[in-house]
C-alpha cells in the first residue's frame, strides 16, 4: 500500500516537474499567434549555455547576411531571401525598388488573366488551369503552398505541375487536361534557364499544345535570369510574361519570389498576407535572446539532439492533411543546405540532418510503431493546428469530434513517445492560411541558417547536387557514343564487352550495360536487342 501511495507521490512530482518545464519551454509568438514547445527535448540551461558563443557568431552572421555579405563564395553572390518579405533591408536600393515592382507586376498580370485581358485560345478564352513546370526548389515550394491554401470554391486556376523528366509523369498530368490546353497558362522556372528536367518539361508540353495546333508562346510565362537560355526563348518565342529570379535567390529559399508569388496570384492565394507572415515570423527570429527567439532554439535543439553532427533524423508530423507536404518541401531545404562534406574550413565533417515525415493521424498506423519502440535515432517535429474546420463540426460520438479525435492522436502519440524517452518539439500554429503558411516557411529557413552557423557549414551552395548533374551528362555522353559506335559498325551487333572494347578501357560495363537494356526497351524500332546463352553475352546493334 505504501508503495503504490510513494509511486504515486513520485509520479505527480514528476508531473508538476513536467508543468514547470513546459511553462519554462513554452514560446508564444503573439504577433502571429503561434507557439512553439520545446519542454519534450532533452536539455537544460547548461547545454545552452555551452552554445553561447556559437549562437553570438550565427546571430552576427545572420545579421551580415541581411546586410549584403556574399555568403555563397562558390558563385560570389549575396543570399538574399530575406529581403524578399523585408524589402526596406536590401542592401541596394535597386534591389528594394526591384522586388516591390515584381510584386505588383504579378499582382496586375494575374488580375488580367483572371478578367480574361490576357486569355489563352480554348473556347472560352480565359485561362481555367495553370501548368507549373520546374524541379527542385521551382516546384516543391510551389506544390506544399498550393495544396496548403488550395480551395475548390475559390481557386481561380487549377494547379499541375511537371516536377520531373518523367515523360510517362508528363502524359498523366495532360491526360488530366485534355482538350483544356487552350485555357492552360503555363509557368516556366529555371534561374539558369539550362536546368534539364525544366527544359525537357518544357519541350514536352510545348510539343502538346502543337498537336492541339496552339502556340505555346500564346499561353506560356517564363520566371528566369535575366539573359538566360530561357529568358532568350521566351523573347524569341513571344511569350506573355517574364519575371526575374535574381541571382541572390537560391532555388530551395526562392518561394517568396516570383517563383512561389505568381503561381500563388494567379491560384487565387492571398500573396499579401503569406509574405506577411513569414516578415512577422522574420522579426521574431531576429531577437537576440536565445529564450525568445523560435528558429534560434530549433536550430540549438536540432544541435543538441545530434551532438553536432547530425546524429539523429528529423521527423516531420504535421497533424493536417493541408501540411502534407510539408516534410518533403523541407527535406530539400535542410537536406540540401546542410548536407556538405566539407565546412568553411575545408575540412572533412560529412555534415547534414536526414529528414522524413508524414501526416498525422496516418502517422499512427505508419511508423510510429518503430518511431516508439525502435531505435532511438530521431526526434519529432509535431505540427497542430488549432482551428479543426472553417464550418460547423459533426460529433461523430456524443460531445466528440472528428477534430477532437485528430487532436487526441497528436497529444497521445507525443505522450507516447515521451514515455520512452524519445524526444520532440512542437509547433503551434492558429488555422492554416495564407499568413500562417508563410510563417512557417520562414522559422525553417531562419533555423538552418542558424544551424549552419553552428555546425560551420555554407547552406547556401550545392556541390553534391552540382555533381550528380555533371554524372547524368555523361551518361548521356556515354550512350551518345554508344549509338554512334553501332551506327559505324554496319549493323554488326556487339556484346557489352566488345562494345568498352570499342570506346576504351574508362568506360564502366556496368554503365554500357544499363544503357543498352535502356535503350531495348525503350527504342525497340531503333536499337535491337539480340538474345544469347547468358544475360550479359546479349548482343546489341542499330536495327
Amino acid at each position: 500500500m505504501v508503495s503504490i501511495f510513494v509511486s504515486r507521490e513520485e509520479n505527480a512530482l514528476k508531473r508538476w516537474e513536467s508543468w514547470d518545464r513546459f511553462k519554462r519551454w513554452y514560446l508564444p509568438v503573439p504577433s502571429l499567434s503561434f507557439a512553439f514547445d520545446f519542454s519534450r527535448m532533452h536539455f537544460d540551461e547548461a547545454d545552452l549555455d555551452s552554445l553561447k558563443p556559437q549562437l553570438e557568431t550565427a546571430f552576427q552572421e545572420m545579421k551580415a547576411l541581411e546586410q549584403g555579405y556574399q555568403a555563397n563564395l562558390d558563385e560570389k553572390r549575396m543570399v538574399g531571401h530575406y529581403w524578399l518579405r523585408a524589402p526596406e533591408l536590401a542592401p541596394q536600393s535597386k534591389i528594394s525598388a526591384d522586388i516591390v515592382q515584381t510584386i505588383q507586376n504579378i499582382k496586375n498580370f494575374a488580375a488580367n488573366v483572371h478578367n480574361g485581358s490576357i486569355s489563352g485560345s480554348g473556347q472560352s478564352g480565359t485561362f481555367q488551369n495553370l501548368l507549373i513546370i520546374g524541379v527542385g526548389g521551382s516546384a516543391l515550394g510551389p506544390q506544399f503552398v498550393s495544396k496548403a491554401l488550395s480551395s475548390a470554391k475559390k481557386d481561380r486556376l487549377r494547379v499541375y505541375f511537371f516536377d520531373n523528366t518523367d515523360p510517362d509523369g508528363m502524359d498523366a498530368t495532360l491526360e488530366s487536361l485534355s482538350g483544356q490546353l487552350g485555357q492552360t497558362l503555363a509557368i516556366v522556372i529555371s534561374k539558369s534557364g539550362n536546368t534539364i528536367e525544366t527544359r525537357n518539361g518544357m519541350l514536352e508540353a510545348s510539343q502538346f499544345y502543337k498537336n492541339e495546333g496552339l502556340d505555346f508562346g500564346r499561353h506560356a510565362v517564363a520566371v528566369t535570369g535575366e539573359g538566360s537560355q530561357l529568358d532568350k526563348t521566351a523573347v524569341q518565342q513571344r511569350w506573355l510574361r517574364r519575371f526575374p529570379m535574381w541571382d541572390w535567390v537560391g532555388g530551395r529559399t526562392s518561394e517568396f519570389s516570383a517563383v512561389g508569388i505568381l503561381p500563388g496570384a494567379l491560384q487565387g492565394i492571398d500573396v499579401d498576407g503569406f509574405i506577411k507572415g513569414a516578415r512577422l515570423m522574420d522579426q521574431a527570429s531576429r531577437i537576440p535572446d536565445l529564450a525568445r527567439n523560435p528558429a534560434a532554439m530549433m536550430a540549438s535543439l536540432w544541435y543538441l539532439a545530434g551532438r553536432g553532427r547530425g546524429e539523429k533524423q528529423m521527423v516531420i508530423l504535421p497533424y493536417k492533411d493541408r501540411l502534407e507536404l510539408f516534410s518533403k518541401y523541407l527535406q530539400q531545404l535542410i537536406m540540401e543546405s546542410l548536407g556538405k562534406a566539407e565546412n568553411r574550413n575545408g575540412e572533412r565533417v560529412n555534415q547534414g540532418i536526414s529528414v522524413f515525415g508524414n501526416k498525422g493521424s496516418t502517422d499512427q498506423h505508419a511508423y510510429v510503431q518503430q518511431l516508439r519502440d525502435g531505435r532511438n535515432d530521431f526526434f519529432a517535429t509535431f505540427i497542430q493546428v488549432m482551428k479543426n474546420r472553417s464550418n460547423t463540426e459533426l460529433k461523430v460520438e456524443k460531445d466528440v469530434t472528428c477534430g477532437d479525435y485528430l487532436f487526441g492522436f497528436l497529444v497521445g502519440t507525443q505522450e507516447a513517445l515521451s514515455e520512452n524517452g524519445r524526444e520532440s518539439m512542437s509547433i503551434i500554429v492558429p488555422e492554416v492560411n495564407a499568413q500562417s503558411i508563410g510563417a512557417l516557411i520562414a522559422v525553417f529557413e531562419r533555423a538552418v541558417g542558424f544551424y549552419a552557423s553552428l555546425i560551420n557549414v555554407n547552406a547556401y551552395h550545392q556541390p553534391g547536387v552540382e555533381a550528380g548533374k555533371k554524372a547524368a551528362s555523361e551518361v548521356i555522353f556515354l550512350q551518345q557514343k554508344i549509338l554512334n559506335l553501332l551506327e559505324s559498325c554496319s549493323y554488326r551487333a556487339l556484346t557489352v564487352s566488345e562494345i568498352a572494347s570499342e570506346l576504351g578501357k574508362d568506360c564502366s560495363l556496368e554503365i554500357i550495360f544499363r544503357i543498352c537494356e535502356h535503350l531495348a526497351v525503350n527504342r525497340p524500332n531503333e536499337f535491337l536487342r539480340l538474345e544469347s546463352d547468358t544475360l550479359f553475352s546479349r548482343r546489341y546493334r542499330i536495327r
